[in-house]
C-alpha cells in the first residue's frame, strides 16, 4: 500500500509541475554585435570629424572606448552667393577613418550649402533629368579608384519636410525621389562603384504625418541597409515633449521591417536633449534596449553635434558622458577592428 500511495503521490506532482514546464519560454537567441559610432561636431577642436581627427580621438576620450564608424557629410556644392562649385569626392576623412580602423558613413546630398528647403536648381527633376550626370558620373568614379567599402546615406529623411530633395518641397512631385535615387545608384553601378553600400535613412514618424515611408522606398534592389533618425527633443515649445527611445522609434521600426524585412538596419542619427527630463538615464536605456529588443538594428550613431540650440553632444554633462562611456563598454558595440575591411555590401558584424 505504502509503494502504491507513493507512486500516486509521484503521479499528482508530476502532474501538477508538468504545466510550468510547458510554459517556459524557450532561451533567446545570443546578442548580436553592432558598429557603433558617431557624428562630431566641431565643438571639441574647433574642427569636425574626420577631416580632424583630433576631435575623434577627443570623443574617444570621453567615451572611452574606441569606435567602429565614423559618420560625416558634404552636399553637392558649396555656394557663396550666387556662385556655386561642386565637392569632391572626400578621399581625406575616407582615408583618415579607415586609417583609425573604422568604417566610413557619408551622408551625401543633392543640394548646396547654405541649405535650405527651396532650392530650386537643386531639386529632383534636376537630378532625374541628367542635369549633374557628369559630377554624379565623376563622383563615383572616385569611389570606385579608392576601392573601399563605406556606406553612402544619400539624401537622408526625404519622408520630412525640411531639406530640399522632399517630395512637396522645392517644386519636387510624388514618385520623383525614388526615381533620383534609381538614376544616382544607376550611375554608380554603371561605372563599377561596387564598394558602396548604400544606405536608404527616413526620419521616424510616430505622429503618421510624414510622407508614406513606401512611397519612397527605392526597391530592395537599390538598398543595402535601411536606416532610421530619431531624437528625443525635451521639454520644448515645438517638440512632442520628453520621450524614451521605445516612444521615439518603436512604430517606424517597425514599418521599415515590413517594408523590408532582410535589410539590416542603422540608427544614422540620435541624441538626447537635457531640458524635461535625466539624459544620462536615456543614454542608458537606449544603450540597453537596442541590442536586447531591436534585433534589426545592427549599428547606431550617436549625433555628437551642436544643433540648434540642443545638447546633443555627450559632453554636455559629466553625468551624460560617464552615462555613454558606462553603456558602450559592452562587447556588443564594437571598437575599431574593421579598417581592412573588403566585403561590399558592408555585412553587419560579426563575434571576432
Amino acid at each position: 500500500m505504502l509503494v502504491l500511495f507513493l507512486a500516486l503521490l509521484g503521479g499528482l506532482i508530476w502532474l501538477h509541475a508538468a504545466p510550468a514546464e510547458a510554459k517556459k519560454k524557450p532561451p533567446r537567441a545570443p546578442l548580436s554585435p553592432l558598429y557603433w559610432g558617431a557624428q562630431i561636431g566641431d565643438q571639441l577642436t574647433g574642427e569636425a570629424a574626420p577631416w580632424d581627427m583630433q576631435a575623434l580621438a577627443s570623443f574617444e576620450r570621453h567615451a572611452k572606448r574606441p569606435l567602429s564608424i565614423s559618420s560625416f557629410s558634404s552636399p553637392f556644392s558649396e555656394c557663396s552667393g550666387s556662385r556655386c562649385s561642386f565637392i569632391n569626392f572626400p578621399l581625406t576623412p575616407l582615408n583618415n577613418v579607415r586609417g583609425y580602423g573604422a568604417i566610413p558613413f557619408f551622408s551625401w546630398s543633392s543640394s548646396a550649402t547654405p541649405e535650405t528647403a527651396n532650392q530650386r536648381p537643386y531639386r529632383l527633376s534636376k537630378v532625374i533629368n541628367g542635369s549633374f550626370d557628369p559630377f554624379i558620373r565623376t563622383f563615383a568614379e572616385a569611389a570606385r579608384k579608392w576601392k573601399h567599402p563605406f556606406f553612402l546615406r544619400l539624401n537622408w529623411e526625404m519622408n520630412g519636410f525640411w531639406f530640399p530633395w522632399s517630395e512637396g518641397v522645392n517644386g519636387n512631385k510624388p514618385g520623383e525621389f525614388v526615381t533620383a535615387w534609381r538614376h544616382v545608384h544607376d550611375i554608380f553601378t554603371s561605372v563599377g562603384a561596387n564598394n558602396v553600400t548604400w544606405v536608404w535613412c527616413p526620419n521616424v514618424d510616430f505622429t503618421r504625418k510624414l510622407i508614406p515611408l513606401h512611397n519612397v522606398y527605392p526597391g530592395d534592389a537599390y538598398v543595402d541597409w535601411t536606416c532610421l533618425d530619431g531624437f528625443n527633443w525635451g521639454k520644448r515649445q515645438d517638440s512632442a515633449g520628453w520621450q524614451n527611445f521605445n516612444q521615439v522609434y518603436h512604430e517606424t521600426y517597425k514599418r521599415v521591417l515590413r517594408i523590408a524585412p532582410d535589410k539590416p538596419m542603422i540608427i544614422g542619427e540620435v541624441a538626447s536633449n537635457e531640458t524635461g527630463g535625466s539624459k544620462p538615464a536615456w543614454i542608458r536605456h537606449l544603450l540597453r534596449i537596442v541590442p536586447n529588443k531591436y534585433r534589426k538594428i545592427r549599428a547606431l550613431i550617436w549625433f555628437n553635434v551642436k544643433d540648434r540650440n540642443t545638447h546633443w553632444p555627450i559632453e554636455s554633462t559629466h553625468k551624460a558622458t560617464s552615462a555613454f562611456a558606462h553603456g558602450i563598454q559592452r562587447d556588443v558595440f564594437r571598437p575599431n577592428e574593421f579598417g581592412d575591411i573588403e566585403s561590399s555590401p558592408i555585412p553587419p558584424p560579426a563575434w571576432p
